[in-house]
């Protein structure tokens, strides 16, 4: 917030904030590149210029589960109301032709008795009553149908079968859309950044994921894409090339237990895409990773899928994810709150091709990380040391200050007497 004038020159405001301006430089050596996949798992692709437009309502179905809630409640409340009104409007012409609203035929005269084809219709808004019992099956017992018209029974059973669709179709599709695969995929979780470390010798790219419910995903599997822009040696660019990099499991199939969070792990080796990038080449990288979970949910037999993805940014070199998974009193625990927390370790700056050509680097990486390691083990023992002299010396003036000493006392016969006090 700017100062008052009153207070500080303009002129000297407008120079600090360019002084702070040109301390922080905002300007990018690359323009950030757009996300394929979001961190939410929602796909950053917009459908245009779509001349087919037809297709979508051959499958109504579908396209009523993908509309909007607003949009389908719409829907859902019109298709009912139409239907009211349709039938109302087809009850009201039987009665009317067949001489219902003729005010004579109110009150017919003894020797002559008069049978409507619906009973107390008198107009449309009776008649739309009369349609609304019929369709939803209230039967208030007001109206009611006879058998004098033909016509009458041959529209109830129209409306029957024309109410039976409508509700299948409509709450069929209310049901879908809250029973929807991805809500289930709400409760599953990956962490905000991935890791490159060393993990068995090797260099590997991790991330972990985690499932929030008790209620399992049963064959739950993961995929992981790497989609960045390359071009053929024809000359043809493409702008989405995705290339699948394998994830390391004992098993031989990507199927996980996902009753905890796990550290998923791509070893970054002849086949992998990431072969040949260095630490110092990993931010100039225009890729994104991107991650699929997929799995049956337990309690209700759905396939789910979850997805995210990891750009060159959020990917950390030379990092591990702490432990979160500890056991108390006989229960494993899991701490949520350090699910994405990680640690610096020690990782060898150059690509996996390198540390493939040239083993001895990572000894000597670990060899480095020891030796620091036992430097800040001797600086803490020192510092110690010197806390806990400091701390001795202390103590020492303190109780040396506390010393009283002894004190003479003369009296008048000339003997010293000495006390203490």
């Amino acid at each position: 917030m700017l100062a008052r004038k009153s207070i500080i020159p303009e002129e000297y405001v407008l120079a600090r904030i360019a002084a702070e301006n040109l301390r922080k430089p905002r300007i990018r050596d690359h323009p950030r590149k757009a996300r394929f996949i979001a961190k939410n798992g929602a796909c950053n692709l917009a459908h245009k210029n779509i001349r087919e437009q037809g297709r979508f309502l051959q499958d109504i179905f579908t396209t009523l589960v993908d509309l909007k809630w607003r949009h389908t409640l719409v829907i859902f409340t019109m298709s009912f109301l139409c239907s009211w009104l349709l039938f109302a409007m087809m009850w009201w012409l039987v009665a009317f032709a067949h001489g219902d609203m003729d005010p004579s035929t109110e009150n017919p005269s003894n020797s002559t008795k008069w049978t409507p084809c619906v009973t107390c219709v008198r107009s449309f808004t009776s008649a739309f009553l009369f349609s609304i019992e019929v369709q939803v099956t209230i039967g208030f017992g007001g109206r009611m149908m006879t058998e004098e018209c033909p016509l009458a029974i041959t529209v109830l059973i129209l409306q029957n079968i024309v109410g039976l669709i409508i509700n299948a179709v409509m709450l069929g599709c209310i049901f879908m859309k809250t029973a929807q695969a991805h809500r289930r995929a709400e409760t599953l979780i990956f962490s905000r950044q991935a890791v490159i470390a060393v993990r068995n010798g090797k260099l590997c790219f991790m991330f972990r994921v985690g499932d929030l419910r008790k209620s399992m995903i049963i064959s739950a599997s993961v995929r992981i894409q790497v989609v960045r822009k390359t071009m053929t040696p024809e000359g043809e660019v493409i702008p989405i090339h995705q290339v699948d990099i394998p994830v390391d499991n004992p098993i031989e199939s990507n199927n996980i237990f996902l009753v905890a969070p796990l550290i998923i792990c791509h070893v970054i080796d002849k086949r992998s895409p990431l072969y040949d990038i260095s630490a110092s080449d990993l931010a100039l990288q225009d890729l994104e990773l991107i991650v699929i979970l997929e799995g049956v949910v337990e309690t209700t037999g759905i396939t789910t899928q979850a997805r995210t993805s990891y750009v060159a940014e959020e990917i950390l070199w030379g990092h591990r994810f702490v432990p979160i998974v500890t056991e108390e009193e006989g229960v494993y625990a899991v701490d949520y709150s350090k699910f994405g927390n990680t640690i610096k370790v020690a990782a060898p700056r150059c690509s996996a091709r390198e540390l493939d050509e040239k083993p001895s680097i990572l000894i000597q990486t670990l060899q480095k990380s020891e030796l620091s390691h036992q430097n800040s083990l001797r600086k803490r023992n020192s510092m110690r040391r010197n806390n806990s002299i400091r701390r001795s010396n202390s103590m020492r003036r303190t109780n040396s200050s506390l010393i009283v000493p002894k004190v003479q006392f003369i009296t008048p016969e000339g003997s010293q007497s000495a006390s203490e006090t």
